[in-house]
């Protein structure tokens, strides 16, 4: 029998179960390009419901138990006297989320002798030592394409919400105000303006397509350049470079996964090549952008707005600046678990315990490294730093 440790962020602090404001959710066929969703046996949860968090379990006790496995559920994970580490000795499979990563170190995996299965509810596996992971034959997965449109969906909200001063005018008439130039003095049409994403994958290419409406000019970087067909159908500018892209563009939206090239990308130096008054919204890792460059560009006014969902370290610190810097629309790491999207992940989590439990093949699409070995597109898209996609 094995044994499940399951790391998902806390309850709502105004107590478990909430109330919901939609008693369904549409249906979908599938993904774009034609990939299935998530196929498990059974389900023991309602779509819809909060699952990703502690007292949901992602619907998964009563599968698990029913079989004779343990899992344990968490919101423990930081230190060396947390719950994940206590109960890492003995654990066959460890499941965690992007929004709510538990890191599996090197330092970790060493501790952890019985470990066969690192399992990400959502999509984005960086937060597991994949070097160590290979060495110790460890299968990494993940539920690809679960929450991509999810996060697409949140970086064009803040696009909008920067660019059209959202935000401050909210809270203008929230508390009672009606003070009209104070709204529309820092606010702007997006029609017209150079709009570019950083990785053009699942991800970015989404945020294009739901942007073309807009009547924008469309730009974008990518380690590898799109089909000529969809860069005629969406009207898209190709840069060579993210530093040739940051100069030409009035919004970017980075979707580049965190790895040595994209560390500290937009930092001083470049955001200084970027047009005065210029936006950034950040769904992907707070770590591309260097955090004090970005609240010294919004104080001087070299960008008008920084918005994004993605922090370092996760959770942040409450003094962290840029809870506080000026003109940001910051949230906590929400794009990729919305109710819809934890439907998704929750039901892939539970199709790849299945298969993993009962011995059959996981599929392809969801496996990083399968025992010991990389495996599939995804996991060669890790390797070569070019998973932009799959980062939330």
């Amino acid at each position: 029998m094995a044994k499940i440790v399951c790391v998902l962020y806390p309850d709502p602090v105004t107590g478990f179960p909430p109330q919901y404001a939609r008693t369904s959710l549409p249906a979908l066929d599938g993904y774009p390009g034609g990939q299935t969703l998530p196929t498990p046996e059974g389900l023991d949860f309602t779509p819809g419901e909060l699952v990703g968090s502690v007292s949901g379990e992602l619907g998964l006790r009563e599968f698990l138990e029913s079989q004779g496995h343990t899992l344990v559920v968490t919101s423990d994970k930081e230190g060396p006297d947390s719950e994940l580490d206590r109960e890492l000795a003995d654990a066959d499979v460890v499941i965690s989320q992007p929004f709510w990563p538990a890191y599996l170190t090197a330092e970790r995996i060493a501790r952890a002798p019985k470990l066969k299965l690192a399992l990400t509810a959502g999509i984005g596996s960086d937060h597991v030592d994949l070097d160590a992971a290979i060495a110790r034959g460890i299968t990494v997965a993940e539920v690809t394409y679960s929450n991509s449109i999810s996060v697409a969906e949140h970086a064009v909200m803040q696009i909008l919400a920067l660019v059209r001063n959202y935000l401050p005018s909210h809270k203008i008439a929230a508390e009672g105000g009606w003070n009209i130039a104070d709204c529309v003095s820092h606010a702007y049409d997006l029609e017209g303006m150079d709009v570019g994403v950083i990785a053009a994958g699942r991800i970015g290419q989404a945020v294009l397509r739901r942007l073309k409406p807009f009547g924008v000019r469309l730009h974008y970087t990518d380690k590898r350049r799109l089909p000529r067909e969809v860069e005629e159908e969406l009207g898209l500018t190709f840069h060579a470079s993210a530093q040739e892209l940051a100069r030409n563009i009035d919004v970017v939206s980075i979707h580049a996964p965190l790895h040595p090239e994209t560390q500290n990308l937009f930092d001083e130096k470049l955001l200084a090549t970027m047009r005065p008054g210029s936006y950034i919204v950040n769904t992907a890792r707070a770590q591309i952008v260097d955090r004090d460059a970005i609240v010294r560009a919004l104080e001087s006014g070299q960008l008008a707005g920084y918005a994004g969902d993605v922090w370092y370290p996760q959770p942040a610190p409450a003094d962290h600046p840029w809870r506080t810097m000026p003109h940001n629309g910051m949230t906590p790491h929400i794009s990729g678990t919305t109710l819809t999207a934890q439907a998704r992940y929750a039901a892939g989590t539970r199709e790849i315990l299945e298969d993993w439990l009962k011995g059959t093949p996981i599929r392809e699409e969801y496996l990083i490294v399968d025992g010991g070995r990389l495996a599939g597109t995804g996991a060669a898209s890790y390797t070569a730093g070019e998973k932009a996609e799959e980062e939330n």
